[in-house]
């Protein structure tokens, strides 16, 4: 079937358009100019410039800058995007104009050629959609917008879904006793809780890493316009604007105290970033854990099964592999590099704008809905279902050598040291071992050396 078109004009001249595209010009010549890599800006952003695109409308408003039936006939248009429909109007590559004025002209013209039904007469996308804005406003607004939405939304309830299925589990494995490891070597006795409860903590703080971030994140570039100085807005605009989506959203934006620092600098999604990499640093060390943990069934660690999931090779009959945590360990690779990105393009700001705005909000909002996505499956498919090999462990930690360590305060290091070894070169258990080469009854030693004793630390007697 032959692709029917319409010839749209902007200031640039004529051009042709899909006869059934909402967008015009602007976006065609996008369309046209950036065939890169097929990624397109992510739905969460597109939204949060609709918001915007109704909030202003709403403002304008009310500060009689736009009459009501214009003004209406946005806001309905732009709540159709926020519904999610018309998805597919909004084609343009991440890879485009580092201002994301690309993405923005194609909003507003979507929000146009709406309003333009929805009012029974012509709604222009750049003087009515876009008044009292400029895409140098509009697109940091709407990074800081909808990654605050998708934190509070999507990744903390995510991240405290983790922290309580990890401290749940932990609460009921309080009675089990391990090998603990340090260089990956045999260490001192550990509860499986205690373990636990260093996962839950990781977690937590990336949650209170997150809060502490956020009130930055709140501080919106709206009202700024073209460089900061707030050109062809209303002087009250910026803050009503901010007023007005607190109230929508239910979080506290407000209007920067400088709108050049908004628009020159990204700072605040490279913090927001980083926070992210550490939480993907965080899950990277738990899924590791998990791995080694999982490790065998005959030939590794084998202190846990994790829950079966799917079949774990194409050619070993009944292999079954840890792919959650594989999972999360991916998603952290993904983040971590995300990061970088991140850091690179917040670099990129001269004089008053960055440009690299697309390419941030890309990133920011793909770091949030993984970390908060996998965090999920790590809860529910990974530590609520793994069962404890409580066999497996016994039979490592009764042989520990280095359970000797409890008796340094009492024989002295180099006596302890020389236990050790022994215990190690003959493969058998500590106790015997103490018992034959020190003046220690075995009730004393049988009290000395119980792991479960040894985990709640202090000086043995």
């Amino acid at each position: 079937m032959t692709q029917q078109y319409r010839i749209e004009k902007d200031s640039m001249g004529e051009l042709q358009v899909p006869a059934d595209a909402l967008y015009a010009a602007q976006t065609q010549r996008a369309i046209d100019n950036f065939p890169i890599s097929g990624l397109a800006m992510p739905p969460p952003f597109i939204k949060t410039v609709a918001l915007i695109k109704k909030t202003a409308a709403k403002v304008n408003m009310a500060l009689g800058e736009l009459d009501d039936n214009t003004g209406n006939a946005i806001i309905k248009a732009s709540q159709c995007i926020l519904d999610g429909q018309y998805q597919d109007q909004f084609p343009i590559d991440v890879f485009q104009t580092g201002s994301g004025t690309s993405t923005n002209m194609n909003v507003n013209e979507v929000v146009a050629t709406l309003a333009s039904r929805i009012a029974g007469t012509a709604v222009s996308a750049n003087d009515h959609v876009n008044m009292g804005q400029s895409s140098n406003d509009v697109i940091p607004t709407a990074i800081h917008v909808s990654a605050a939405l998708e934190c509070h939304n999507a990744l903390l309830p995510a991240l405290n879904h983790l922290a309580e299925a990890i401290e749940t589990k932990a609460a009921s494995l309080g009675h089990i006793t391990k090998t603990g490891r340090t260089h990956l070597m045999d260490a001192m006795p550990i509860r499986l809780s205690q373990e636990l409860g260093g996962w839950a903590l990781q977690i937590r703080n990336g949650v209170d890493r997150i809060q502490a971030t956020l009130p930055r994140v709140y501080k919106l570039a709206q009202g700024g316009t073209a460089v900061g100085t707030g050109i062809n807005a209303h002087p009250e605009f910026a803050e009503r604007f901010a007023k007005l989506l607190s109230e929508e959203t239910k979080l506290p934006f407000q209007s920067n105290t400088s709108l050049f620092e908004s628009l020159s600098c990204q700072d605040t999604m490279v913090e927001l970033s980083s926070q992210l990499k550490v939480i993907a640093v965080s899950l990277t060390k738990i899924a590791n854990d998990l791995r080694w943990m999982n490790s065998g069934p005959l030939a590794g660690l084998g202190e846990i099964e994790l829950p079966a999931l799917q079949p774990g090779s194409s050619i070993m009959p009944g292999k079954v592999n840890p792919v959650i945590p594989e999972a999360v360990a991916m998603v952290a690779a993904q983040v971590i590099g995300n990061d970088t990105t991140i850091t690179i393009a917040g670099q990129s700001g001269s004089f008053q704008l960055n440009v690299m705005l697309p390419v941030i909000a890309h990133n920011i909002l793909q770091s949030i809905e993984l970390i908060a996505n996998v965090s999920k499956l790590l809860a529910d498919k990974a530590i609520a279902g793994f069962t404890v090999r409580g066999d497996n462990l016994q039979k490592t930690l009764s042989k520990n050598p280095i359970l000797v360590t409890a008796l340094n305060p009492i024989i002295g290091y180099a006596k302890a040291a020389e236990i050790a070894k022994a215990a190690y070169k003959q493969g058998r258990p500590i106790i015997d071992i103490a018992a034959e080469m020190t003046g220690l009854d075995r009730a004393e030693l049988e009290k000395l050396l119980e792991p479960g004793h040894l985990t709640q630390g202090g000086i043995g007697h």
